[in-house]
């Protein structure tokens, strides 16, 4: 997989590659001047890129093994550097690539080299040809030799030059500065024409063979690429190929089977080129199979068949539980794991060891840890050069009879039980301190989680929409049984009034629902007054004026299927009962016996709707959409749901003939708080966790303002704490992976950031927090001062909790009273009123040339100045 180039990556990069577009190309060369440095640069656990560590600035011989350890490919190191890691057994020469800016020192280098040649003699060297000219020739390039890397120094750098170097065997350094993806940017060079440069093309076509495989290394076909097509493939970070009949061929651009680009490489001999790719949607085959060579098999099989469970699986199933249970699987994985050290004969290590892995893969899962992830985390061991003694942890020794330091082995009847195993890592944030951190880390730290690409699931969702479209009832019918599981239900919805047993809940529920209800409603009853008609004279006989109309008919989507979501179906039905809407339906999805929840319904009857749809996902927006032979057509769909529900709005809200409109896009819940020296630890930490446990793909983030570091530490153990005490603990860690606090000097940058990343939740813990309103410019909703959990407004406070995410506070306003309304406009105009305008309008006609809007006024003049004489 090696490319014939490093790219070397500046501390405070202005322009050029970013390092994800870097990571197409495999590898990256940073400078570093000590091993914190180097750590927190190899934090960021690239998955697919190499991390090569200049570290010839740093002067301690066990930093340099350190930095090997925290996972760098190879280090680049001075000949007194080399000399010292030598006497360091653990470390394979291998990973070391000496400095040799002088033919003196290349010659040390050579003796060096010598001098080891039993054992250490797979060293590389890098050298400046300007400085050592003929190289290449001295070190004798060959497979079995020193690898050569070569810089440019002052030298200009083209594609000739860089070519001429890796013809010679030896591998190019090139800044990042240099390079671009763009088509043809003056002054910058192509790095995948200079890959395209190196691959081999096949006699017969002039095209490259070109393997693809996915993350883990499956192939998931053959194809052909050109240079165009390789260099469309790294500009659009996409899968990109030359199809010998179509031409550039834009995999998924039809099918919605789409790829995210994640490397470019070389088999041995630089005869095949191989694309790494993060496959989307069915699969790669035109088949709709996940390779062109069949389903897939395997540990990959099992991790697709429970992400789907994992997003389909019906309330009170066996999979659910182990997803929203995470004692329950915990227990699974140590009943298997102690089933495995039992077994004894191949056929029961066999059988133990894929239930084991069951298990496991299912915990992984459920906080959003990939097969991709493991495997990476065992290719950072394989790069430790220090390693632990290795025995097992005393308990654990002791039960399985191993003599420990402590204690000699005792008989079997008499061993203690273990405890259970736990995950005993921290639980934490990463920390990005804004005035040593580059602007362009910082923006990439803003960035939201990554989604499965829009196309995919558009894919996905375009036949149910059109099933449901064509097949009414029937259609909803169909996905409901396949998705819930509600095989029972032979009508899709249910009709006001809804029977009282229905609705039988808790007497303390029902008071909560009642108080939330109704602080909803005072809330948005108060709004109205901002729409009430208008009316004034823009100029003398000319009366202009505004008034608002309830839209007829609203759908409002209420998720379902593991949880109870009584909180959106109010603060979706109360205000559209108080904008006075003729129709008001409900959807959700029900549970497998059929049934919803009775708080859904009770809000259902509270708010005057008139039915609720039996349907979760895509199935129940299209039948909002269209209508069915039982379903109300309505005009406007709002709600929030995952991904398929948001593609499928979409959809309906773009096509013409549905004729219906939509609140907002959506993507996974966030919070931003802003905490100061004033903020309480314990509050700030739960306020950051109370949106962590909605899903692994939630994202939270902290700006500190002028915290020092035992202030920090007060929070990051707070969160820590209150995380270990959640159910949902998994699924906390999951999301604080890439959450991240941001250290900022005062409330200026900390609002300059926050209005940057527009969170759907703001969260203000400073003094004088209501003062800092005034500098909000994007959120969906803010909370003000120390006693105002975000919960509150999720919940009873009477603002509304349906909100912009992913970044849309930036253009969208939450659901609000005149999410419900439309606003028509009119003009009066008197005789005498339309004389005063009518030689502005007549020459603005003329002006687009546009002369029956110019004759409708002229006429009417004409007539005007008739009647007068």
């Amino acid at each position: 997989m090696a490319t014939p180039f490093l790219i070397s990556y500046p501390s405070n990069p202005a322009s050029g590659l970013t390092l994800k577009q870097i990571a197409y190309f495999g590898r990256v060369l940073v400078k570093v001047a000590t091993l914190a440095e180097a750590e927190q640069f190899l934090r960021q656990n690239f998955r697919h890129l190499d991390v090569y560590v200049d570290a010839t600035t740093v002067s301690s011989t066990g930093d340099l093994v350190d930095i090997l350890n925290a996972g760098a490919a190879k280090i680049f190191v001075t000949l007194d550097q080399l000399t010292a890691l030598s006497q360091e057994q653990s470390v394979p020469s291998s990973r070391l690539i000496a400095y040799t800016l002088s033919d003196a020192q290349l010659d040390t280098f050579q003796q060096w080299i010598e001098a080891n040649a039993s054992e250490r003699n797979d060293a590389s060297v890098c050298t400046d040809p300007a400085a050592v000219p003929g190289a290449a020739t001295k070190l004798k390039i060959s497979s079995d030799s020193p690898r050569l890397y070569t810089t440019f120094g002052d030298q200009e750098i083209s594609e000739d030059a860089v070519n001429q170097v890796t013809q010679q065997g030896a591998i190019a350094i090139l800044p990042a500065s240099t390079l671009t993806v763009e088509r043809d940017a003056a002054g910058q060079l192509s790095p995948a024409k200079l890959l395209a440069a190196r691959a081999v093309t096949d006699q017969t076509n002039g095209l490259y063979a070109t393997s693809v495989t996915d993350e883990r290394g499956s192939c998931l076909g053959v194809v052909w690429s050109s240079d165009e097509s390789i260099v469309e493939a790294v500009r659009t970070g996409t899968g990109v190929y030359q199809s010998r009949k179509r031409g550039l061929w834009y995999k998924g651009q039809s099918s919605g089977d789409v790829q995210e680009l994640i490397r470019i490489g070389f088999d041995c001999d630089a005869d095949c080129l191989v694309f790494v790719v993060k496959q989307i949607g069915r699969g790669f085959c035109h088949l709709g199979t996940e390779t062109c060579f069949g389903a897939s098999a395997g540990l990959s099989r099992l991790q697709k068949t429970l992400l789907s469970r994992k997003a389909d699986a019906p309330a009170g199933s066996y999979t659910a539980r182990l997803f929203n249970e995470p004692k329950l699987t915990e227990a699974k994985i140590m009943e298997e794991a102690e089933e495995l050290c039992r077994a004894n004969t191949k056929e029961e290590i066999a059988f133990e060891a894929a239930d084991l892995l069951y298990f496991a893969l299912t915990k992984c899962t459920a906080a959003g840890v990939t097969l991709e992830d493991i495997e990476r985390n065992l290719d950072l061991k394989n790069l430790k050069v220090k390693r632990r003694k290795g025995d097992a942890k005393g308990p654990w020794a002791e039960k399985a009879g191993l003599a420990t330091p402590e204690s000699k082995p005792t008989p079997a009847a008499a061993q203690p039980e273990p405890e259970p195993a736990e995950d005993r890592s921290r639980i934490e944030m990463k920390r990005v301190v804004t005035a040593s951190t580059p602007v362009p880390q910082v923006e990439e730290f803003l960035k939201r989680p990554s989604q499965k690409s829009n196309d995919a699931i558009v894919g996905l969702v375009r036949p149910i929409i059109d099933d449901v479209r064509q097949n009414g009832d029937a259609g909803v019918l169909k996905y409901t049984h396949k998705f819930e599981k509600a095989t029972s239900l032979t009508s899709p919805v249910i009709q006001a009034p809804f029977p009282p047993e229905l609705m039988k809940l808790d007497p303390d529920v029902q008071e909560a629902l009642d108080v939330s209800i109704g602080n909803i409603q005072r809330f948005h009853a108060a709004q109205g007054s901002g729409n009430e008609a208008m009316k004034m004279e823009t100029m003398p006989g000319i009366v202009c004026s505004r008034f608002s109309r309830a839209i007829e008919r609203v759908g409002l989507y209420i998720p379902g299927g593991t949880a109870v979501l009584p909180s959106t179906a109010m603060m979706l039905g109360v205000p559209a009962m108080v904008a006075g809407c003729k129709k008001i339906v409900l959807a959700s999805p029900p549970r497998a016996d059929g049934s919803i929840s009775p708080e859904i319904v009770y809000v259902a009857h509270k708010v005057n709707a008139e039915s609720i749809v039996l349907a979760g996902g895509a199935q129940a927006v299209a039948a909002m959409a269209y209508g069915t032979e039982s379903i109300s057509k309505v005009d406007k769909i709002l709600g929030p749901g995952n991904q398929f529900v948001t593609a499928a709005k979409m959809l309906v809200s773009n096509d013409t003939s549905a004729g219906v409109s939509i609140d907002m896009p959506a993507g996974p819940s966030e919070v931003l708080v802003v905490a100061d020296k004033t903020a309480i630890p314990a509050f700030v930490a739960s306020d950051l966790l109370s949106q962590a446990e909605h899903g692994v793909d939630s994202q939270v983030i902290l700006i500190a303002i002028d915290l020092n570091e035992q202030e920090l530490l007060a929070i990051e153990d707070e969160v820590d704490k209150q995380a270990r005490a959640l159910p949902r603990m998994d699924i906390v860690r999951g999301a604080l992976e890439h959450s991240v606090t941001f250290v900022v000097r005062d409330i200026n940058e900390a609002m300059t950031l926050s209005n940057k990343y527009a969170p759907e939740h703001l969260i203000l813990q400073v003094d004088g927090a209501e003062a800092v309103v005034d500098q909000v410019q994007n959120a969906g909703s803010v909370f003000i001062g120390p006693w105002t959990p975000e919960s509150v407004g999720d919940y009873s406070a009477g603002v509304n909790h349906s909100l912009p995410t992913y970044g849309y506070a930036k253009q969208y306003s939450g659901v609000n009273l005149g999410s419900f309304l439309k606003h028509i406009t009119s003009s009066n105009l008197t005789a005498d009123g339309l004389l005063g305008l009518s030689k502005t309008v007549e020459t603005l006609a003329a002006v687009e040339g546009l002369e029956a809007h110019k004759r409708a006024v002229s006429i009417r003049i004409a007539q005007m100045k008739q009647d007068r004489s």
